[in-house]
């Protein structure tokens, strides 16, 4: 059975130390574009070279996303983010949209690819699709069951990634319209405004859309049972002491 990797949310420096000296083994973290929450502090070019040469000192591995979905015209910068997280030395990158996991393999085809919950893998076919078209990990949709879990990872030779802690979207993996409809701000452009965390008000009641509390810790052993390589603990948004607690 493999070891347990917990996966820690660093959406800057001061998260990023408090993730590192509290025992994650990985983190995750956004570039200044292209990743689903913009609007957290993030890391610039220099920045992110400091920030995995610090993780790597330690044995800590870093995942960058840029899990948003692209425009045309756009692709230039894209690009020039690809070659400055590969010269950066991460260890993966998290991606959504398939033109950026053809500019990444176009790009440096040594990095490994993982796929964004925002994929929606939730079945088989899905998982061996990506692991056909060179994904290393997948992070499967978080409305999967335990047993739904257990049947793609022991099914496919492919890491799997679950969410155990933190808020969980309203809707399918985080592809909600709701943010864009309401506010003009896409969550899928990484500028969610989160107004499922909101409570909504219908005939006289008031009802809470998201889930603000997920808490899977309980049943960690059943996941790591079920063949699941990487816990990921939800909120880029978070303050640093949240973080370390969780």
């Amino acid at each position: 059975m493999s070891e347990i990797e917990i996966l820690a949310p660093v959406g800057g420096s001061e998260q990023l130390l408090a993730a590192v000296r509290c025992g994650a083994d990985a983190v995750y973290l956004g570039t200044q574009s292209f990743n689903a929450r913009r609007n957290a502090k993030n890391f610039d070019s220099q920045a992110l070279y400091e920030a995995v040469a610090y993780c790597h000192i330690r044995g800590v591995k870093v995942y960058v996303t840029l899990n948003t979905l692209v425009f045309d015209f756009e692709i230039p910068e894209l690009d020039k983010q690809i070659k400055e997280i590969a010269r950066s030395g991460a260890d993966a990158i998290i991606v959504q949209d398939m033109a950026v996991m053809s500019r990444v393999k176009a790009i440096c085809p040594h990095i490994m690819l993982h796929a964004s919950t925002q994929m929606a893998i939730h079945n088989i076919s899905g998982a061996e699709i990506l692991k056909k078209l060179g994904f290393g990990r997948v992070i499967l949709a978080r409305e999967l069951s335990l047993d739904e879990i257990r049947i793609i990872t022991q099914s496919i030779d492919i890491e799997t990634e679950c969410f155990i802690h933190g808020s969980l979207c309203m809707s399918v993996s985080g592809m909600c319209y709701l943010s864009s409809m309401l506010g003009g701000r896409s969550g899928n452009r990484g500028l969610c405004a989160q107004p499922c965390r909101l409570n909504s008000n219908a005939y006289g009641r008031e009802y809470a859309l998201s889930l603000k509390d997920l808490s899977f810790i309980e049943e960690i052993k059943k996941l790591h049972a079920a063949g699941v390589s990487s816990f990921k603990i939800e909120g880029r948004m978070k303050r640093p002491e949240y973080v370390a607690a969780a």
